[in-house]
């Protein structure tokens, strides 16, 4: 290994990570063009990464575009985020049969879980991934099929040289360098000396797998050059939030005018928690086949903006206005998440504006609520 646990490998070093982690059984997960868009599927290859393309973002809006060079990276956070893999969208619980003689058999699915390989997370969805292992894994209901994908998932981060217009991971403290988490880092260098990436190891794992990978020490002029493009990275965010305490801005403005004006806007869809990198409230749903015989019980997200979310026997929905739902999400996000978790539960990865359909921005959403706060203690 290079001196300082640092390397340099360049596009044909990045094909034979893919082939070093598939060659000790993980399912290696990255990005790739598909549908008109930048999305995390299984990948078999390099040549499978979206080298020369790029994403326009805005709130309500996301448009793939092919780019003058050649990155593989430089592209903002897409539809899907790694909690599609290690916190599925539906997963199966138990199942249950009855016999000719009425008597019922229970099955819990004890499907072993799979062995990932991630390649590409982004700062802003490393700490997510944390943000999930506090949430999924610690206190007295830890939920073990998270953890048992969570454990066997070897994480290669990439650090952002080129944030999106709807990023402001630098507000929530969680980007564009890469923070701990990680299995492996690269930084993606293109310029005249050529096209390569800045490797290092973050665990033992990390430093036996980049041990079998073509590679050359890494010089001074390409550590200068990884550095100098996550700083200016940092300087070039699309977004911000306030800088204040976010945590008592929630708390402070329960009560303003502001939470009319967005739940006009707001359709309720749930499209904000579904592609939140942290979100994570399910429920379960329980199926029959046509005879009655076999059942099936399923867990499956669930958004809290759903009407029959805080649905009580008797007394109905708890939310029932589109105010309260949207006010709850959003206290929550950036609030009282810190009172349950001891973090905030945003990371400034901007999906939640790209995919509103109406476009309503969080960010936009607490500069208003910050200033109608100022407005009312100047009076």
């Amino acid at each position: 290994m290079a001196d300082g646990g640092a390397a340099v490998i360049d596009k044909a070093g990045l094909d034979a990570l893919i082939t070093a982690l598939a060659g000790r059984g993980r399912t290696v997960i990255g990005p790739t063009v598909r549908d008109g868009a930048i999305v995390l599927a299984e990948l078999s290859g390099g040549d499978e990464l979206p080298y020369g393309w790029g994403v326009e973002l805005e709130a309500g809006h996301y448009r793939l575009r092919e780019r003058a060079d050649s990155a593989a990276f430089a592209h903002s956070a897409g539809p899907q985020s790694w909690k599609t893999f290690l916190h599925p969208p539906r997963e199966r619980q138990w199942t249950a049969d009855r016999a000719a003689d009425g008597e019922l058999a229970f099955s819990e699915d004890r499907t072993p879980p799979p062995a990932y390989a991630f390649l590409g997370v982004r700062p802003c969805d490393l700490r997510a991934i944390a943000v999930q292992d506090r949430v999924l894994t610690a206190g007295p209901h830890a939920d073990s099929r998270y953890r048992g994908r969570r454990r066997r998932a070897f994480l290669v981060a990439v650090e952002c040289t080129e944030p999106g217009a709807t990023c402001f991971c630098v507000s929530m403290g969680t980007g564009p360098a890469v923070g701990p988490g990680y299995d492996l880092a690269l930084t993606e260098v293109l310029d005249d000396e050529g096209h390569r990436f800045l490797i290092r190891a973050g665990t033992e794992e990390g430093k036996s797998v980049l041990a079998e990978l073509p590679q050359r020490p890494a010089d001074p002029a390409t550590r200068t050059a990884a550095r100098e493009r996550v700083a200016e990275a940092a300087d070039h965010m699309g977004r911000t939030m306030p800088p204040v305490d976010l945590r008592t801005l929630m708390r402070d403005t329960l009560d303003a005018e502001r939470w009319n004006d967005v739940t006009a806007r707001c359709l309720t869809c749930g499209n904000c928690t579904m592609v939140c990198p942290t979100c994570f409230c399910t429920s379960t749903e329980d199926i029959t086949d046509l005879t009655g015989d076999h059942a099936e019980r399923w867990r499956r997200w669930e958004s809290c903006y759903d009407l029959d979310f805080t649905h009580l026997a008797g007394a109905g929905s708890v939310r029932s206005s589109p105010r309260s739902r949207y006010r709850q999400w959003l206290t929550h996000k950036i609030g009282t998440w810190h009172d349950q978790f001891g973090s905030s539960g945003c990371v400034g990865c901007g999906r939640c504006i790209v995919w509103c359909p109406t476009g309503i921005d969080i960010t936009e959403e607490a500069h208003a609520l910050n200033a109608e706060r100022a407005a009312g203690q100047a009076r």
